[in-house]
């Protein structure tokens, strides 16, 4: 039985693929198709042919994640798996990046590429993930379009608030934590303080949320107004702006009611049972986690998302510790929210920030320990299949507590990379190592006479 491996360098509207044996030599070389019916036809029989000389033969096939351009070459490879041995998967490209650089390539095309994830299946072809049917993928694309809607109202509102601050000052007292939707139909039906100081109080009233109380007060302050902005062209600009800032608002909130309509995951009902994480994170989490299956611990679900602690040590240099941010953008984009509404809203996490923040912790450190605090709980959650219960929690910190005290109690032992040699005092070592080396003989001597009993001040 041999085993063939397919890869294919996805570009818009084509990719370029080869076809090499477990020894990395080529059995088909490389061929450019093009993304139509005719491309995939060519592709389909071109597989089928190694099956045709080799009814028991495996073939492996990769394409790299190219936001999407690689799904209808994944889609027509994947429904080969219901009659042959195929086996197809969608590769990292920072994974394929870095075997190439290890493998000292030089030069960068489609074809050198197309080989190079060749060689990256053969290689690292148990750490691959075959035959994954990816059935959030509408509702992933349904949260990026949400997300970009979110961005886009964000930077309309940035500019929204610098108009009024000229045309509608004394309105930005009404925005100081959100700009109300009352508050843009206003300014869609008076777009300046001049206009609006010339409106009567009982229309003005009929703008819901607007009061005639209200309305007489906002037209006495249009009155005595101090914006300088009151020509036509201010007018124009900054009613459109409160027009597409209130339309997207709309359409915001139709496609999120959309999108928990269609993903009604019994996971959802678990994670907003933990105060802090609405339906709307809940469901963004899973899009990302996807099954808590895929992670053997909590350990490599913070790593996957990129809120794991990492260290640099070489030599006699020690780097900061600090967050990776090598993971899931979006993941963290959302934790940094839910730790923030936890701050306010749990107890628990109110506590531990106070904790982190007496100990001297900056904010943004202390909110980063709390990213990864709340992912831990996500992941023993999601894994026991059950809600938050506070006392699960206490009892899981108490026993982490206890087993720092249990090491610490515990003799100091060897450094078992000293073992082969002691530390030389006459070793050729800069004036950082020897301090070093001289602080832990201190720390040694000092164990091993408490161990025997005497007396610090001794010592």
């Amino acid at each position: 039985m041999d085993v063939y491996y397919l890869a294919g360098d996805v570009s818009k509207g084509y990719c370029d693929f080869v076809i090499l044996n477990k020894f990395k030599e080529v059995v088909e070389a490389n061929f450019q198709l093009d993304d139509t019916p005719e491309g995939h036809c060519i592709l389909i029989q071109t597989v089928k042919k190694i099956f045709a000389k080799d009814s028991g033969a495996e073939v492996y096939a990769g394409l790299e994640s190219t936001g999407g351009y690689e799904n209808n070459w994944y889609s027509t490879l994947f429904n080969l798996k219901n009659n042959c041995a195929f086996y197809v998967a969608r590769l990292n490209p920072i994974g394929v990046s870095h075997h190439k650089k290890a493998n000292m390539t030089r030069n960068g095309t489609d074809k050198i590429s197309a080989r190079a994830i060749a060689e990256y299946l053969i290689d690292h072809n148990k750490k691959i993930i075959y035959n994954k049917e990816d059935t959030m993928a509408s509702l992933k694309k349904a949260w990026s379009y949400i997300a970009m809607l979110n961005k886009q109202c964000s930077q309309l509102l940035n500019q929204f608030e610098t108009g009024m601050y000229t045309a509608h000052p004394h309105l930005l007292t009404y925005c100081k934590n959100e700009v109300p939707e009352w508050v843009l139909k206003v300014v869609i039906k008076y777009p300046t303080s001049r206009i609006l100081s010339r409106s009567h109080p009982t229309t003005l009233a009929k703008i819901p949320f607007v009061t005639l109380v209200r309305a007489k007060e906002l037209i006495e302050n249009a009155k005595a107004t101090i914006g300088s902005a009151q020509d036509e062209v201010t007018e124009f600009w900054i009613k459109s702006l409160a027009e597409q800032i209130l339309n997207l608002r709309l359409l915001i909130n139709a496609q999120t009611k959309m999108m928990m309509r269609f993903c009604p995951l019994p996971e959802i009902e678990i994670l907003t049972s933990f105060v802090g994480i609405g339906k709307f994170s809940a469901v963004g989490l899973m899009l990302v986690i996807e099954n808590i299956k895929r992670f053997e611990s909590s350990k490599r679900l913070c790593s996957f998302v990129g809120i794991h602690p990492v260290s640099k040590q070489s030599g006699d240099n020690i780097f900061e510790i600090r967050m990776s941010k090598q993971g899931s953008k979006e993941a963290r984009c959302i934790l940094f929210n839910v730790a923030k509404s936890a701050i306010v809203h749990n107890d628990m996490i109110k506590g531990l920030y106070q904790y982190y923040q007496d100990k001297g912790k900056k904010k943004m450190s202390a909110i980063g320990i709390l990213m990864h605090k709340i992912m831990r709980i996500i992941y023993g959650m999601l894994k026991n299949n059950q809600k938050y219960d506070p006392k699960v929690d206490e009892a899981n910190r108490k026993k982490f507590i206890d087993g720092l005290e249990k090491n610490k109690a515990k003799e100091t032992k060897p450094d078992k990379n000293r073992r082969l040699q002691e530390m030389d005092a006459q070793a050729p070592i800069s004036q950082r190592q020897q301090k070093k080396r001289q602080a832990m003989t201190v720390t040694a001597i000092t164990a091993q006479s408490l161990r025997k009993g005497n007396n610090i001040e001794e010592v």
